[in-house]
This record gives structure tokens, C-alpha cells and sequence, in this order.
């Protein structure tokens, strides 16, 4: 195992969720542990149920790292009491089905380097697909419709990678959470509007990418209601607290109807989901930034950092 480069100002933590999947859990550790430098210390929060508990318990001892049992009330919730555990002057998500190509946590370290102030997004690609053309694109961002979009060239990014992002930890420090509202989701995409709305730069780091091993069959998320409350929620936010212009507003209101027409029962269910959650993360978000004293971002465009 390669030796920790402690001599750089940057210490990266890594801030791995985990949950019911100790053979993916397995391969990341692996992939990260074959690193030529090593991040400063590899916090695992495991959410797993108690049967498969034991198992990520001595594959946290076997890859040496800092094992804790998770909250249990969410993808997100997780997150952040992974992140709220690190030490290192950054901290880099991570999820159990990624994997990492030779030379990834240098090029972390050597961006936050450059930016230690900055937010640091990385793309990611399915197995077997790193050298077709654009292999990992810059994570998506929000739009006023609740899903995702290719940010535009040259663009100051409210993009957001929830697993595959480097952060300063002052920004945790400072208050910052997920919103923990839903339990799986879109919601993380808030996260990032947010973000750019404090004043955060968010930078794609270009230089690398992880290995997505994405599992439909895997995934322990299915409620109709959650999935389409949540990117619901993402919106309203964007469009009536982050970036409150009257397109934003109209494209935003139009999805309310659009979705109770589709899903009916479970749609409408989602609606309300959503408005309530706006209505508690309004009040988180305007109290943060009155705290800090934050000024508005810019709208003056910047080229994405390498």
C-alpha cells in the first residue's frame, strides 16, 4: 500500500457511504488502496442492516479505515455524518460502487492545491467506456424543471457530482449540510445550487474521473412519490431562493401539474412532499448566509479549471 503523501498542505479525507453492498464496498477500497498516493485517512459510514454489517466492519479493519455505523436515515443523512467525522483540511466523497483510475487521488490532491477554497466536481463513465470520446463529462447541473443538464461552456457551475466531490471542511464547519429531507434522490442537486448561490466557486476537475458501477437491481430506492418529490424540491429552490428569475419561477411551476397528470395519486403526494421541504430548507438557507454575511455570486462567466 502506498505510503500517504503527508507532506502536501492538502489532507484529503475521504467521507465512503456505504450501505447492504460489501462486495461492490470491497472492489472501491481495493481501487482506492492501489493508489500511488493515499488519501490522509478513509472515514467508512455504514448504513448496511445488521447481517451485512459485520461483513463492511472487517473489510473497514482489512483496508484500514475509520469504520462507523451510520445514522440509518438516508443516502444523505449519511453523507453528511461521514463528512462531519473527517479531519483533513478537505473532504472528498465517496460511494461503495465506484472505482478509480491509476493516478486519481494525485490529481485530487493537486487540484485542491491549486483551489483549496474552491468546490471540486469529478465526472464519472461506465466500466469499459473510459476511453470512448468524452468519457467523463463535467457532472450535471440544475435545471428549473427538477432534472439534470449539461452545464454550458465557460459557465460558472451550480453543477454538483454528490459522491465525487472534494470540499474544504470549513464549509461543514460552517453549518452546510445535505438536505436530508428524502432519503435517495435528486435532492443533492439543491446542494449545489446552493452552493453556487453562497458564493462557492465549483470547479470540474478534468483531469480525472471515477468508474460509476452503477446496479439498477441494487439501489434500495423504488417509492414513485420520493423519486419525483425530490427533484421537485431541488427546483423550487433553485427557482425561487437560488436563482429566482421569472423563467426559472414559470418552468418550475409548470412541472407541479405536469407531474400530478403523469402519477396521479403518487404525484400529488410528491407535490406536497416537495412544498413542504422548500418551505424548511428556505428558512435553513436564508438563516446560513445571513449568519456569514454572504455575498451574492457573480454572473460573469469563468473557464472551467484543469
Amino acid at each position: 500500500m502506498a505510503e500517504p503523501l503527508h507532506t502536501t498542505p492538502a489532507r484529503i479525507s475521504v467521507a465512503l457511504v456505504t450501505r447492504n453492498r460489501p462486495d461492490s464496498l470491497e472492489r472501491t477500497l481495493r481501487s482506492l488502496r492501489a493508489q500511488d498516493v493515499q488519501p490522509f485517512e478513509v472515514v467508512l459510514s455504514d448504513d448496511s442492516d445488521p447481517e451485512q454489517a459485520g461483513i463492511c466492519r472487517t473489510l473497514a479493519a482489512e483496508y484500514e479505515c475509520r469504520y462507523l455505523t451510520g445514522p440509518r436515515r438516508g443516502l444523505y443523512a449519511n453523507r453528511n455524518f461521514a463528512a462531519l467525522a473527517c479531519r483533513g483540511t478537505h473532504v472528498r466523497t465517496m460511494d461503495d460502487d465506484h472505482e478509480f483510475p491509476d493516478g486519481h487521488m494525485r490529481a485530487c490532491v493537486r487540484a485542491v492545491e491549486r483551489r483549496p477554497d474552491a468546490v471540486w466536481i469529478i465526472g464519472e463513465c461506465l466500466p469499459g467506456r473510459e476511453c470512448t470520446p468524452e468519457p467523463w463529462r463535467c457532472p450535471p447541473q440544475l435545471h428549473p424543471r427538477g432534472y439534470s443538464i449539461k452545464p454550458a461552456p465557460g459557465q460558472r457551475l451550480w453543477g454538483i457530482a454528490d459522491g465525487a466531490s472534494i470540499y474544504p471542511r470549513g464549509l461543514f464547519e460552517r453549518g452546510l449540510r445535505f438536505s436530508e429531507r428524502f432519503t435517495f434522490g435528486a435532492s443533492y442537486l439543491e446542494w449545489g445550487s446552493r452552493l453556487h448561490w453562497l458564493g462557492y466557486d465549483i470547479l470540474h476537475l478534468e483531469d480525472t474521473y471515477v468508474i460509476h458501477h452503477y446496479d439498477p437491481d441494487a439501489r434500495s430506492f423504488s417509492d414513485v412519490r420520493t423519486l419525483w418529490a425530490a427533484p421537485l424540491f431541488a427546483a423550487l429552490c433553485h427557482s425561487f431562493i437560488y436563482q429566482p428569475t421569472l423563467r426559472n419561477r414559470l418552468m418550475t411551476l409548470v412541472q407541479f401539474p405536469v407531474t400530478v397528470l403523469r402519477f396521479r395519486a403518487a404525484g400529488l403526494g410528491a407535490c406536497i412532499d416537495a412544498i413542504h421541504a422548500f418551505r424548511e430548507q428556505r428558512e435553513i438557507s436564508v438563516r446560513s448566509a445571513n449568519v456569514s454575511g454572504t455575498a451574492r455570486r457573480s454572473t460573469r462567466p469563468r473557464a472551467h479549471a484543469r
